[in-house]
């Protein structure tokens, strides 16, 4: 089969010719149509990973997956030949990914059915921006009515947290610099744009007293921490931890159980979620994905197997 590996930490990646996988006790194995970039790509191809996981080389690229299901391992039942699945490639170690034509998963945790109205390029760019999305909003559990910061706003989770937020009737301020990336997030539900060049000024514009809770996916944790009200809550997906006294701070870990991605899929085939697509690529291109990723993008960049 194709994917896109790398053969060291920070060598160039290329479409080489792997061997198909065989799904194990407990795992099915996925023909996968679609997938896209995270930012997790980015860390486990410079090896920024190490300690968290065992490489094991040559590495494939992509943390999510949509397609269907080719052969399922022993002990599962759950799933059959001729799903259509996607999810989050959780394996313990990094080896297998979704920029490939086959995957074996687990079957048990990171993969859920496809429903009918959500077809393969969306799914394949939901299952890890969408759980980070989710995870977070939940962490702050906004009420209807409160003020939420989401700084990151214009990339994959930045665009579906403030969906989700909006869908929980809170007012969304969205980091996005002036044209397009305003536009698109104002599109996406976002009431109030800020700049990060001057995101405490033009915060404090819209919330005098500050946010009732913030989330920070990208740019500056401490200005962002320090624009919460007192007892304020804030959560990061970089690991940020603020040294502000009196508020609630959590650091996100992306849970992409069977549930959640149900959840995220029922709401994107429903057309509740809009998966923001902003460039597919070719199998053949996906090292141009990556590298494109880094330059910034408004949604997602997918990759089509």
């Amino acid at each position: 089969m194709r994917a896109v590996t790398f053969e060291a930490f920070g060598q160039p990646l290329a479409v080489t010719e792997q061997a198909v996988p065989v799904p194990g006790p407990g795992e099915v194995l996925v023909k996968v149509s679609a997938s896209s970039v995270n930012g997790f790509d980015l860390a486990s191809h410079a090896g920024m990973l190490q300690g968290a996981y065992e490489y094991e080389f040559p590495v494939t690229m992509g943390k999510d997956f949509a397609g269907v299901v080719a052969e399922v391992g022993p002990e599962v039942t759950e799933f059959a030949p001729g799903d259509e699945v996607f999810g989050v490639v959780a394996r313990p170690t990094l080896g297998q990914g979704g920029f490939a034509e086959y995957v074996a998963v687990p079957a048990a945790y990171g993969i859920a059915k496809i429903p009918a109205g959500l077809d393969h390029a969306r799914a394949g760019a939901l299952g890890l921006a969408g759980t980070a999305a989710l995870n977070s909003v939940d962490a702050v559990a906004p009420a209807a009515g409160e003020i939420v910061l989401v700084s990151g706003a214009t990339g994959g989770v930045g665009s579906i947290a403030i969906q989700l937020l909006v869908a929980r009737g809170v007012t969304v301020v969205a980091t996005a610099r002036a044209g397009a990336e305003a536009e698109f997030v104002t599109g996406l539900g976002a009431t109030h744009v800020v700049d990060h060049a001057d995101l405490e000024a033009q915060v404090r514009a819209v919330a005098p007293a500050g946010v009732d809770a913030a989330l920070h996916l990208a740019g500056d944790g401490a200005a962002v921490a320090g624009l919460l009200v007192p007892g304020g809550r804030f959560t990061s997906t970089i690991h940020f931890v603020p040294d502000v006294p009196g508020i609630k701070a959590t650091t996100i870990m992306s849970d992409p159980n069977q549930d959640t991605l149900g959840r995220l899929a029922t709401e994107a085939a429903a057309g509740r979620l809009k998966v923001a697509l902003a460039t597919v690529y070719d199998l053949t291109e996906a090292p141009k994905a990556v590298a494109d990723f880094t330059t910034g993008t408004l949604g997602k960049l997918g990759v089509r197997i």
